[in-house]
């Protein structure tokens, strides 16, 4: 494994929160500018954000088919080229469209980095890993709305996206130098759409894998409210300053990658379920101080300090919620990457709106809203994976790699097709003379 795989898979998860985030700031400019609604203008936002989840749920099995080097190598190039588009974009109409894809673009890197880290790690190693890339996550969601406000001082909103597409650039020659192949071609998946179709029934068959996922997308769903309302709640209720929000944001924002790391490393070295739980818990709080401020009056900091709770509950779930989602499946681990990221980002897509149903004059959807999806987060966790995980031996550890092989073989053999049985075997007798899957 080359010494600087890590640090560009870390890299590739910056391409969502980028793309989300750079060119918010310029956003009322782009309206002007354009002749569009405010609403319409918005859609923007939202095909980004469901080119994301998208992207995500194609580029995953298509990396277990082919390899991870060539589907990251087209997706960046693709990125570049739409981002171009964009900033060349004469109507919203046209805008849109280039957004979309622009976000299926941008949803390869983020599934690429999630599988090609289960290809090189394992065990704690892993662990630390994904919360790495909890705490990179949160720190492009701080430089993307910040460096846009810097850089619309001296561009438009198209420039902001040529610097994309320069970013994308700098990233493809340095993908197509660095990047080496993770997934051997004897470790990949066959059979075309119809065994990506069994490997997606085998999958969510998983108790402890739906649980997971499930668990991730109604958290993941509470930060997208929290997202997308929280600006009206601090500057149109509460009189902040773009720079007062600014401020707040950053802390929430601080509070999400320090609770990715201590996710991590708490999983790591002390309970994998237990975190996550904790995590829930965390979130659960801050939504409940949310719906609280939303049936009654309370002051300005019981509000950001609930919003900080919230988004760092979420972060602290991050680390062993993915790892209990990949950990299980080493030949799988694009597709049932793409399925978690694809939760992730749809629900999210799907509450996101929702917030706004009753105006901007109250905190009341948001806390609705939080507190929903925070309870049935926890519901996942309590009726899935946490009753699976019960029946299995060692809940508080990771499998290392042969473990992982072990129950990869046990869940596709008894709920799996007979062609997908023939698969496992001849997988197991790849591991009877070592595990490829863990970096030497």
């Amino acid at each position: 494994m080359s010494r600087f795989l890590p640090a560009l898979l870390l890299l590739l998860t910056v391409f969502g929160p980028i793309s989300m985030d750079l060119y918010l700031p310029a956003l009322p400019a782009l309206t002007a500018e354009l002749g569009a609604a405010t609403s319409v203008a918005q859609f923007t936002v939202t095909a980004c954000l469901v080119g994301l989840a998208l992207g995500q749920l194609v580029a995953g099995p298509l990396s277990d088919r082919f390899g991870r080097r060539g589907v990251l190598l087209v997706g960046v190039v693709a990125y570049v080229v739409t981002s171009a588009l964009c900033a060349a974009s004469p109507t919203v109409e046209l805008l849109i469209a280039a957004r979309l894809v622009q976000g299926l673009a941008g949803g390869v890197g983020i599934v690429i980095a999630q599988a090609a880290g289960r290809d090189v790690f394992s065990g704690g190693a892993l662990i630390r890993f994904y919360g790495r890339l909890t705490v990179t996550g949160g720190l492009a969601a701080i430089v993307g709305p910040l460096l846009g406000g810097q850089l619309s001082a001296v561009t438009d909103w198209r420039g902001l996206f040529v610097l994309l597409a320069a970013v994308g650039a700098v990233l493809l020659v340095i993908t197509a130098t660095a990047f080496p192949e993770t997934l051997p071609a004897a470790r990949r998946t066959t059979g075309g759409f119809a065994q990506t179709g069994r490997d997606f029934r085998v999958l969510l068959a998983d108790r402890v894998f739906l649980g997971a996922v499930l668990n991730q997308g109604f958290l993941y769903a509470a930060l997208f409210a929290y997202l997308s309302g929280a600006t009206f709640v601090l500057q149109g209720i509460y009189g902040l300053s773009p720079q007062g929000y600014a401020l707040a944001f950053g802390l929430n924002s601080a509070g999400f990658m320090l609770f990715g790391f201590l996710g991590g490393r708490a999983a790591e070295r002390w309970s994998v379920p237990g975190t996550l739980g904790i995590g829930i818990a965390v979130a659960g709080a801050g939504a409940l101080g949310l719906l609280g401020a939303g049936l009654t009056a309370v002051p300005l900091w019981v509000v950001v300090v609930s919003l900080l709770a919230l988004a760092s509950g979420v972060a602290l779930t991050s680390p062993p919620a993915t790892t209990l989602a990949l950990v299980g499946y080493p030949r799988l681990a694009g597709t049932a990457s793409s399925l978690l990221g694809m939760v992730r980002f749809g629900f999210g897509g799907v509450t996101a709106p929702l917030v706004g149903v009753a105006g901007a004059a109250t905190i009341l959807p948001l806390g609705v809203v939080t507190t929903a999806s925070v309870a049935l987060a926890l519901g996942a966790y309590l009726l899935l994976a946490r009753r699976a995980l019960a029946r299995r031996p060692g809940p508080s550890t990771v499998p290392g790699p042969r473990d992982d092989d072990r129950q990869d073989a046990e869940s596709r053999t008894t709920r799996a097709a007979s062609s997908v049985a023939a698969h496992e075997a001849s997988r197991r007798s790849e591991s009877s003379v070592g595990d490829p899957g863990v970096a030497r």
